[in-house]
């Protein structure tokens, strides 16, 4: 049950840098950061929930992960800035 609790975190966590990256052009910078910032925070939810690195938890969290940034590049995607002329 605490893992199923873990991924729901991981999910909504990952929705807003999904949304932050839909801004980007895929693979800059800020795209490969807005990726990897949740990777700590990840870690961390799995260290203090005593879920731990077990095999089996590593698709239902790298599911959650990407499907919270899927969820939030489709649904809830930021405007791109336009430049001026």
């Amino acid at each position: 049950m605490k893992i199923l609790l873990v991924a729901l975190i991981v999910f909504l966590v990952n929705i807003p840098f999904g949304a932050l990256r839909s801004k980007h052009k895929k693979f800059s910078l800020m795209w490969w950061i807005y990726i990897h910032i949740p990777v700590p925070i990840v870690i961390l939810l799995r260290i203090y929930s005593d879920i731990g690195f077990a095999l089996y938890t590593y698709p239902i969290l790298v599911g959650a992960f990407f499907g919270g940034q899927l969820v939030g590049r489709k649904y809830f995607p930021l405007k791109k800035n336009k430049p001026e002329s």
